[in-house]
């Protein structure tokens, strides 16, 4: 999945580049520039887009960099489009400047939202019932914190102040809590800061496909048993395909990521919860929305999930759930008796913007429906 996600980046990148070159290559001024050599204009007008890229590259990284580039070339192809259109309604070409200016000025507007979209975090809330409750259930839930990429240990201590402030029952951590390139003294300084969380029933945490990396723990400066033992030194509880009673009538099950399959793999959703009291409130917490229907059948009553980022981006939304990758983007299902929440992630991987949805941490409160 992830090869033809980089090969499609990269293939993109290249199109549009040659579409924008080729397009800015015919302009006056290069032509006056080159003197009229069209090999000439063309050469030039690489070399400068991709001095562009790689100035914005230096700026943020190799991934933003790309994702602004394709961006503007998309804003590029559209101004042209609607260019197109005047030009065979009105019967006359728009200067030639006005595609590139609009073009850029579009791209620039709209992944300035997409940052403030990733950097203001939000609050989400939702209000679900139950008969096997006896009184009200407060949680929050956070996921995709992907610490050191908008926000390091300090920044991660005024979203817990927050929720302190919320008096939640129960607060829990559906994976991705770091990220591959997460600096040692963020890690220690952000599990640190999930130390001063006050629950009633406590902070569970389950793993993401992140938390355990994909680099070798040399790069990293740490390794993933450092970072459980960090987060069970702050009085977070790290749920591995395992089930906790929290009070008279709430069971949390924390299930191993999906990714887990791969390293000797993990219980299915009937194993974890056939010897529970089914008369309790069951809440399942795992990482990626992928098994919903093994979820249901099992007797969950509310599954909470990250992984998505919401779909990241406009264009994007929906290809998780089209390729069958996640069975719920972003937001409330509910299937059968079973709540689904899937969260589009208090922070984000890598890329700097987010323009399909919004980074959030959840409030789900729980009545008695008696």
């Amino acid at each position: 999945m992830w090869l033809f996600i980089i090969a499609g980046v990269f293939l993109a990148y290249i199109a549009g580049l040659i579409y924008i070159s080729v397009k800015t290559s015919r302009s006056v001024l290069m032509r006056r520039i080159t003197k009229g050599r069209k090999k000439s204009a063309l050469l030039l007008c690489l070399v400068l887009f991709l001095l562009l890229t790689g100035v914005l590259w230096l700026l943020l990284n190799g991934t933003n960099a790309l994702i602004i580039m394709i961006h503007l070339y998309c804003f590029w192809l559209i101004c042209d489009f609607v260019s197109f259109l005047v030009k065979k309604i009105r019967k006359k070409e728009p200067k030639r400047y006005v595609v590139p200016v609009v073009a850029m000025l579009l791209c620039a507007v709209y992944l300035t939202y997409g940052w403030i979209s990733l950097h203001k975090v939000q609050q989400t809330n939702y209000e679900l019932t139950s008969a096997k409750l006896t009184e009200e259930l407060r949680v929050v839930h956070f996921a995709d914190s992907h610490v050191g990429v908008t926000f390091g240990g300090e920044g991660l201590l005024k979203y817990v102040e927050e929720i302190n402030r919320l008096n939640p029952d129960i607060v829990v951590i559906t994976g991705d809590f770091v990220d591959d390139s997460t600096p040692a003294e963020e890690l220690r300084s952000a599990c640190d800061a999930l130390g001063k969380l006050q629950t009633r029933y406590g902070v569970y945490f389950v793993w993401g496909n992140h938390d355990r990396g994909y680099y070798n723990e040399s790069s990293r400066g740490w390794s993933a048993k450092e970072l459980k033992e960090r987060l069970i030194a702050n009085g977070v509880q790290v749920l591995e395909d395992q089930a906790v009673q929290v009070s008279d009538s709430v069971y949390v099950i924390g299930r191993l990521d999906r990714s887990d399959e791969q390293r000797g793999g993990r219980k299915s959703a009937a194993e974890l919860l056939s010897g529970l009291d089914q008369s309790k409130y069951l809440i399942v917490l795992d990482h990626q929305p992928h098994d919903f229907d093994a979820e249901a059948a099992a007797g969950a009553d509310l599954v909470l999930c990250g992984h998505t980022h919401g779909g990241q981006f406009i264009p994007i939304l929906h290809v998780g759930e089209l390729t069958g990758e996640h069975d719920l983007r972003y937001g409330h299902e509910k299937r059968g008796n079973t709540d689904f929440v899937v969260t589009s992630g208090i922070s984000n991987w890598a890329l700097q913007f987010k323009t399909g949805c919004i980074s959030e941490y959840v409030v789900i409160d729980i009545k008695p429906s008696h």
